[in-house]
C-alpha cells in the first residue's frame, strides 16, 4: 500500500473498457516508471457492466501504485474525473481517456512543458484518428467555445492534460464540463499552454460519443460563459440587457407619444405600443432579477466562506524570512 504522497497522479475514467484495461495499465506503467518520479494511477470505474471492474481490481492487487475508485452507477465522464480529482494526492495531475486513443508516451512532453512555468498543459490532437462524423462537430464546437470563453485552444475535447494540483483543487465540475476545464480554470488566472499530441484509432470497445453529446456540450457552454464572465457579478449581465431592453422600449413609447400628441393619430390599436410596453416591463424584470441574483451570489460566498479571488503565492519579506530561519 502506497502511503507517501506521490509527485504525479494520473486520473483515468473508464466505462465498459474491459478490452483496453490491461494494455492501458501496461503502457502507463512503462511510461511512468521511466520518468523516475513517484506516481499513483487512479482508475475510476464509472458503472461498467462488461467486466472492467474485475480487471481493474486484478491490476490493483498486483500493483500498489494503482488505486481503483468504483462509482455506484454511471454518473458520466465529468463526475468520474471529479471523483478522481478529489482523491488525487500528487503535485501534478495527469488526465487521459481509457480507450487508448491518448498516447501515454506524450506524458513526459506534457510534464516538460509544465516545468517551463505553466499551470496547465493541454493536448491537441492535431491529426485525429476519428471518423468525419466526430471530427466535424468537434471542430465547430472548438471554434465556438474558444470564441465564447476567450480561451483560445485548438482542441477542447482532448482529455490528455497535465494540471498543477492547486488548480485541480479549485475546480468544481458539473454536467459535461470536464472539456471546459481550461475555460473554468481561466478564472483563476492560470498560465495555459497547448502542445500537439499523438492520437490513435480505437481498436477495442465502443465509443460513447454521439451527436446528442455535442448538443449537451453546447448547452453547458452557456453555463461556463456565465460562470466565467459573470459568476460573481450577475447584476452586470441582467442589468445590461435590462437597461438595453428598457431603453428601446422607452424610445418606442416616446415615438408613439409624439404620434399621439403632435400628429394627432390614434395609437391604441398599434402593435408597436404593446412591443414598447413589453420591452419596458421586461427590462425592469431583468434588472430586478439581476439584483436578486446578486443577493444570492453574495449570500453564497459569505455563508460558505467562498473567496472571490485566488492566491498564487504569498511573498515573505527578506527580514521576516531571516527571523523565521533563526528560530
Amino acid at each position: 500500500m502506497q502511503t507517501a504522497r506521490p509527485a504525479i497522479s494520473v486520473v483515468i475514467p473508464l466505462l465498459d473498457e474491459a478490452g483496453n484495461v490491461d494494455a492501458l495499465h501496461a503502457e502507463m506503467k512503462s511510461v511512468l516508471d521511466a520518468l523516475g518520479r513517484s506516481y499513483e494511477l487512479i482508475l475510476v470505474d464509472d458503472g461498467s457492466t462488461d467486466g472492467t471492474l474485475e480487471r481493474l481490481l486484478a491490476i490493483e492487487a498486483r500493483d500498489h501504485r494503482v488505486r481503483v475508485l468504483r462509482l455506484r452507477r454511471n454518473f458520466g465522464q465529468t463526475a468520474a474525473f471529479s471523483a478522481g480529482f478529489d482523491h488525487a494526492r500528487g503535485d501534478v495531475v495527469i488526465t487521459a481517456d481509457g480507450d487508448l486513443q491518448n498516447d501515454p508516451a506524450d506524458i513526459p512532453r506534457l510534464l516538460a512543458k509544465l516545468d517551463e512555468g505553466f499551470d496547465m498543459v493541454c493536448g491537441w490532437r492535431q491529426h485525429r484518428r476519428d471518423p468525419l462524423s466526430r471530427r466535424l462537430p468537434s471542430s465547430v464546437a472548438n471554434r465556438i467555445i474558444s470564441w465564447a470563453t476567450g480561451v483560445r485552444l485548438h482542441d477542447y475535447g482532448c482529455s490528455l492534460k497535465a494540471i498543477r494540483s492547486e488548480v485541480v483543487r479549485g475546480l468544481k465540475l458539473y454536467g459535461e464540463m470536464h472539456r471546459f476545464i481550461p475555460a473554468v480554470a481561466s478564472w483563476m488566472g492560470v498560465a495555459l499552454a497547448e502542445i500537439p499530441v499523438n492520437h490513435r484509432p480505437r481498436t477495442r470497445g465502443r465509443s460513447k460519443y454521439g451527436v446528442g453529446r455535442t448538443l449537451r456540450v453546447l448547452l453547458d457552454l452557456f453555463t461556463v460563459k456565465f460562470l466565467v464572465a459573470y459568476g460573481t457579478r450577475p447584476a452586470h449581465l441582467f442589468g445590461l440587457v435590462g437597461f438595453g431592453s428598457g431603453a428601446v422600449g422607452l424610445l418606442i413609447l416616446a415615438y408613439l407619444a409624439y404620434v399621439k400628441f403632435w400628429v394627432g393619430e390614434a395609437i391604441g390599436g398599434r402593435p408597436l405600443l404593446l412591443v414598447g410596453v413589453g420591452l419596458v416591463i421586461g427590462g425592469l424584470m431583468l434588472v430586478m432579477n439581476g439584483l436578486l441574483a446578486e443577493l444570492l451570489v453574495r449570500v453564497y460566498h459569505e455563508s460558505q466562506g467562498k473567496p472571490t479571488y485566488v492566491v498564487k503565492e504569498i511573498r515573505v519579506p527578506e527580514p521576516e524570512r531571516e527571523t523565521v530561519s533563526k528560530r
